[in-house]
């Protein structure tokens, strides 16, 4: 037999199982969902925020777009202006730059 076949069957009475063992099993299922979907994201989370507060003037970056730039002025609201070209200047908003998109960029060509 299957250990959850046995878990949650019914029990020679004929009643609906043990409600400790079926408590214990949707308790698992949320612990699982926490552990491999819930934790993950939130870890991501803080590590994008972290890396959007540690920003400073001069740094390369790439958004959510695809757009490369420069920080050029970082703004008191949660902006920053960002020149693409001399002369060109964009003001994003600090959660639109990719924490993935502007590690990748800075990250020295593989030669082979």
């Amino acid at each position: 037999m299957n250990i959850l076949n046995i878990f949650l069957s019914a029990g020679p009475q004929g009643g609906g199982g043990n409600p400790t063992i079926s408590i214990l099993f949707f308790g698992g299922m949320i612990l699982v969902m926490w552990l491999f979907m819930i934790r993950p994201q939130t870890k991501k989370a803080k590590l994008q925020k972290q890396f959007i507060d540690n920003l400073k003037e001069g740094d390369k970056i790439v958004t959510i777009a695809g757009i490369h730039g420069k920080v050029k002025k970082m703004n008191d609201n949660n902006t920053v202006l960002v020149e693409v070209s001399p002369g060109t200047n964009f003001t994003i908003e600090r959660s639109a730059i990719s924490m993935e998109y502007t590690q990748q960029q800075q990250k020295p060509a593989d030669v082979k």
